[in-house]
């Protein structure tokens, strides 16, 4: 066997150190990046921006979220996170900000620690509730389907206390702060709670003091809102129903009558119209009708708690179209009203 020379040994010795010391170097290096990228580097990013991840969005869908927020450089950081920690999206899903300045280590934290941003949800006054949900579930991380399954159960319904016709009471229009990716059953326990909320103490003794419920209240204030757009009007509309249930009267709300004949829009009521077998018909049956004609407007339930005392018995729209109502306190002015009214409609060709 050839005796290696100290001199090949030594050479052999040198070109291995180098070459250790350059896959160290390498290493080093590119540690080095990972760690400006992670720790130091900050991205530049406008107010308000934010991610959201969903439960079916993984490490690689994430990574290209951020790519197109922040740049390559912030999909190549979280991916560097992503790998070491095993990065789990469905633990994990939800809106967060990112904010400028950031690093890639900040945006990793709050993301792990579901360091959410709230959602500033509006509950609208709708028609009726399917609508409502719709407008909700497109501010949420939610399935019209998914909360369907509590506000389209009769059996929810009445475990909470209502029937099917007074639940769009249990809705109090308004902006909630609430977190993108809120559960269904969550979502309904903080609009019971908001519900609380609205009726205080205060607001539940003016209603006793009209011997309504708040259901009532909820319901004589969804005709008022069909009725008028006018804020300033509803108090008077509202007043002038009260006057009417305390005699005993008939409300003959036309309102109710479209929503019997499931036609809200409809600009003109018939005779034949009057006579629909509908326990919402208030020209057939005396009293509140069953539930809300719709979700109604908080401005509608304060109308109708703080309505306006006067003598007015009747109402009927404006001939000059403009939302608002000519009031009456006897038939024959009433009726003077409602025959300038109809020569408007008349004008125009407006049959129904």
């Amino acid at each position: 066997m050839k005796k290696i020379s100290s001199k090949a040994l030594i050479i052999t010795s040198l070109i291995i150190i180098f070459i250790l010391g350059a896959a160290a170097t390498a290493v080093y290096f590119t540690v080095g990046q990972d760690y400006i990228l992670t720790q130091k580097k900050t991205f530049n990013v406008p107010d308000g921006t934010y991610i959201y991840i969903y439960p079916e969005d993984n490490a690689e869908s994430v990574k290209k979220k951020l790519e197109e927020i922040a740049g390559e450089d912030a999909g190549k950081a979280f991916a560097i996170y992503a790998e070491h920690n095993k990065f789990d999206s469905k633990s994990h899903c939800g809106k967060f900000q990112i904010k400028n300045g950031d690093t890639m280590r900040d945006i990793y934290n709050r993301i792990v620690s579901n360091t959410q941003t709230p959602v500033k949800l509006t509950v609208p006054s709708t028609r009726n509730i399917d609508e409502c949900v719709e407008t909700i579930c497109k501010q949420l991380m939610m399935e019209p389907e998914e909360l369907k399954e509590y506000t389209n159960s009769q059996a929810y319904i009445m475990a909470l206390g209502y029937t099917v016709e007074n639940f769009p009471s249990l809705f109090i229009p308004e902006t909630y702060e609430v977190y993108w990716n809120i559960e269904p059953d969550k979502l309904m326990i903080r609009l019971m709670k908001e519900h609380t909320k609205f009726w205080n103490d205060e607001r539940k003794a003016k209603a006793e003091k009209l011997g309504m419920t708040p259901e009532q209240v909820a319901t004589l204030a969804s005709i008022v809102d069909e009725e008028t757009n006018n804020v300033a009007e509803q108090p008077t509309v509202a007043g002038l129903y009260i006057n009417r249930l305390k005699k005993g009267m008939l409300l003959q709300a036309d309102p109710t009558v479209k929503f019997a004949l499931g036609d809200p829009t409809r600009k003109r009521i018939l005779n034949e119209d009057l006579k629909t077998e509908s326990p919402y018909n208030t020209y057939k049956y005396n009293g509140l009708p069953p539930g809300p004609i719709r979700i109604p407007t908080k401005q509608a339930l304060e109308s109708v708690l703080n309505y306006e005392k006067h003598n007015y018995l009747y109402m009927c729209a404006k001939e000059d179209f403009s939302g608002t109502h000519n009031f009456a306190k006897t038939l024959s002015e009433h009726n003077a009203n409602a025959k300038k009214y109809q020569n408007a409609l008349n004008k125009l060709k407006i049959k129904k």
